[in-house]
Formats: structure tokens, sequence, C-alpha cells
């Protein structure tokens, strides 16, 4: 997979790693541009590629009182709103069969959460249209098992496909990263490492997802070191009132910082 091929990316000759960031959920216009224009502006002074990441709707709650989204059409209008305002390609969740050909009418890269990289039709649907398919690892499976869910991609006649790494359960509330996973993975297609669900705390008896941001940067260092092809991380400029995985974000301003110092380590592994 080129990323060179996603349309309006930048920084793809900088030899750096590429960057899925944004919100958990669109909650409306005001909030995703703001975080859009700061992340934007970062990643062009660090010549990092960039791809601004929200879900539209949020299928997976553990409760049904849980935020699921503004309306399916209207998030998707302000991504497509976002890609033309800053000339960045967008990223977002799908859930069901429906969605696919929904969503690519607004987004560059459809994704399939981990819970559902099994379902067959949903992944199928999503490489039919066409675009992009980021396919995040189910918490329940092993590295290898991953090449299954990227053929049914390219047996669809898609080459254009990633897999992401967000972690494996580890009792009931909380995950770990495998990072022998990576280079498995490395084979089947380009992997991205999840930095802020790869540290979520979920099974709360709340019904609300804890998570542990206090080691975003642990994560994403060690991904990096590791040699991921891409990092993804959600972040939001006020965590604590975000209405879907705030526990587990970044704030956004912690990102430049960070991305500073895996930018400086990604520089240094290229030299070796």
């Amino acid at each position: 997979m080129d990323i060179t091929k996603i349309p309006q990316i930048k920084h793809t000759d900088s030899n750096n790693f590429f960057l899925l960031a944004g919100p958990c959920a669109i909650e409306g216009e005001e909030m995703a541009m703001r975080i859009a224009e700061k992340v934007v502006a970062i990643t062009d002074k660090l010549n990092i590629p960039y791809v601004f990441k929200g879900s539209f709707k949020k299928a997976n709650r553990s409760r049904i009182d849980s935020f699921t989204g503004i309306g399916d059409e209207k998030a998707l209008k302000i991504l497509k709103k976002v890609s033309e305002t800053f000339e960045v390609p967008t990223i977002t969740d799908i859930h069901e069969i429906s969605d696919a050909s929904l969503a690519a009418e607004y987004v560059d890269v459809l994704q399939i959460p981990a819970f559902l990289v099994r379902q067959t039709d949903l992944v199928v649907a999503a490489a039919e249209t066409g675009k992009v398919v980021n396919l995040k690892k189910g918490q329940f499976m092993s590295p290898e098992s991953m090449k299954h869910a990227v053929a049914k991609v390219t047996d669809s006649g898609n080459e254009q496909v990633w897999i992401t790494e967000r972690g494996t359960m580890f009792g009931y509330q909380d995950m770990v990263v495998d990072f022998r996973g990576i280079p498995t993975m490395q084979q089947y297609a380009p992997v991205v490492l999840d930095v802020t669900h790869s540290l979520q705390q979920p099974n709360q008896s709340s019904g609300v997802t804890g998570g542990r941001p206090a080691l975003i940067g642990t994560m994403a260092r060690a991904g990096i070191a590791a040699g991921v092809d891409g990092l993804f991380m959600e972040t939001h400029f006020d965590t604590a009132n975000a209405k879907s995985d705030g526990a587990n974000m970044l704030d956004l301003s912690l990102l430049e910082k960070l991305l500073r110092d895996l930018t400086a380590i990604r520089k240094t592994i290229n030299s070796l």
C-alpha cells in the first residue's frame, strides 16, 4: 500500500511515519475544525503525512445512553468540510454494510472496528468501494490471523489496505500490545499502532471505558522504535468533557511535543 495514492496526502517524501489523528467522534463542526486546524499545523511543520480521524457514529458502545453521534450525514459532511478546508484526507469507522457506500462518498479511508474485523460482508463491502481500508486487529486475534482479513480486501480487487494494532485483551479490563506482532503483520500490509485504544481499560462496571493516557508517549515511542509504518491516536482539546473515549485520549496541547519526539526517534531509526 503506497500512501502517496491517497488523495490530498502531503509530506509523503519525508520518510516519516504517517499519522491518523483526531477526535473519537464528530461532536460538531466547530470542534472538528478546531482540532483539524491544530493537527494540520503541527504535521505540516514536522513533515508528517496526516489523515484526519473522526467517527461519524459510534455503534459499539457499552450503554444504551452513551453518545453515538450527531446524525450520520451531518457528521460525514463535517468530515468532508475538514478535508476540503485543510486539504487533508479523512478516515471514519463503518459498522454496517450500508455504511460503506454512504461513508465512501465523503471520506478517503474506511476503518473496520476491531470487534467487526471478522465480519466478511462488512470487510468486502468496504473493499469494493475502492477506498483505502484500515483493518483494526481484533482484541481476540493473533497477528498471524490478520492475513485472512487482509486477503478479504485484496481478493475483492482492492490492494489498498492497512492493519492497525490496538492491543489484545489481558483479563477483562486491560489491554496489552505484543510488539512481536508488528513485523509479522507487516508481511501482509503496512501496520499502524493505535496508541490510545491500546491503553483502554474496557468493561468497567460503570459501562464507561477507562484508560491510561499518561502512557501514550511511552506506547508511541515504543511503536516508532519497533518500526511501525503509522500511528493512530485520538486527541481532543477538552478530554474531560469529550463525548466519547475521553479517558484514553491525548490532550491536544500535548500533541506537538510528542510528535517532535517521535519524529526525532524516526530519524534515528532511519539512519541505522
